[in-house]
């Protein structure tokens, strides 16, 4: 009466043979790989485009919150804010973010929205074709009783000859 529980080790195989698992380590992979790409635009183009009007670094963009900001000994005297750096690391998210969105989700989401709509149109004629049948055969079923109802003896009507009333066989 007592079930077996999987092992420890055996939960952790079937965890790790999930497709999500694998999905997600290929999208860390290419996220690493991606962010490359990244860093390369923002130090190549960016950070050139921006040293035309100043440095040729972003990170060299700082303000000093106390005065004075200098190193003495090896020591930084005041407090430096490196707003540069911010704006840096704002800008490989702006780039990767857009990169994605453009490459990635519009067109998936554009994909999925053309599949649904051709689902829901194969849906839309197989209701028109069910209801075309039931159409047809209600014409059927109305045919036939009108039929019957305008049979009368002696015309010839749905009254099969030989029958009773018929005027045959007197």
């Amino acid at each position: 009466m007592s079930e077996k529980k999987p092992s420890v080790l055996e939960g952790f195989k079937a965890f790790l043979l999930r497709g999500n698992v694998i999905d997600l380590a290929v999208a860390v992979v290419i996220g690493a790989a991606f962010t490359n790409i990244v860093n390369a635009v923002v130090k190549g183009v960016i950070n050139p485009l921006v040293g035309a009007f100043g440095t040729k670094d972003l990170d060299a963009y700082s303000s000093c919150l106390k005065a004075p900001c200098a190193v003495v000994d090896g020591e930084m005297q005041g407090i430096q804010i490196m707003w540069g750096s911010v704006l840096g690391a704002t800008l490989q998210f702006l780039i990767t973010a857009a990169v994605v969105y453009f490459l990635m989700v519009l067109p998936m989401s554009k994909y999925l929205a053309r599949r649904a709509a051709a689902q829901k149109a194969r849906e839309g004629v197989r209701e028109t074709l069910e209801v075309t049948e039931l159409e047809v055969l209600k014409e059927i079923r109305d045919a036939l009783v009108a039929q019957r109802g305008s049979g009368t003896p002696g015309s010839g009507g749905a009254e099969p000859s030989g029958a009773p009333g018929s005027g045959e066989g007197r």
